[in-house]
């Protein structure tokens, strides 16, 4: 594991939402709004309105400016958000979950709880300097967001449709090549 769990599991569904938010969309329901909520693990408020749907969809370009930001901007923005939102770290444990960080109360609205909770994971990444774990994909034709977690920092696409869509390629490519020789 590259960072705690916590940390990990906010910059997943933080790059999970940036990548709802490309062509085409995928979350546009409140019921996918639920369905990110739960595959997530995240808990207390969930109004499950299309107001909150819209806020939280609407993170998803300050997501991407923070989560694509290098080792010398991160921190500003990281102290922004949290200033904005009047975060105190504070140590929680619930629901099967060990000891992590939250930084504001559990009936915040999700979409300053995932705001908060991305600018706190983001302060791992800085500490120890794992910038290059974020990237946006290999696929010339996609802006998706990538989180490498992988050991050997090998992970170039932000979907499996992405990576087979290359590996196809790649592979068409060859046998032109093998034809052509």
């Amino acid at each position: 594991m590259v960072f705690a769990h916590d940390t990990e599991s906010s910059l997943l569904a933080a790059v999970d939402l940036v990548n709802a938010e490309e062509p085409p969309s995928t979350m546009t329901t409140v019921a996918e709004l639920e369905a990110f909520y739960a595959r997530h693990g995240y808990t207390g408020r969930l109004d499950g309105t299309d107001h909150e749907l819209a806020r939280v969809r609407a993170l998803a370009p300050r997501l991407r400016r923070l989560l694509l930001a290098d080792r010398d901007h991160a921190p500003g923005l990281v102290n922004e958000l949290l200033a904005q939102e009047h975060a105190v770290p504070r140590l929680v444990r619930h629901a099967g979950q060990d000891w992590h960080l939250h930084a504001v109360a559990a009936d915040a609205p999700l979409d300053t709880r995932i705001v908060v909770e991305t600018a706190m994971a983001m302060i791992d990444v800085v500490r120890a300097d794992e910038h290059s774990r974020l990237a946006v994909c290999a696929d010339a034709d996609c802006d998706g967001l990538v989180l490498d977690l992988s050991r050997n920092r090998s992970r170039r696409y932000c979907s499996v449709a992405c990576t087979n869509r290359n590996a196809q390629a790649a592979l068409r490519a060859r046998r032109a090549g093998a034809a052509a020789g």
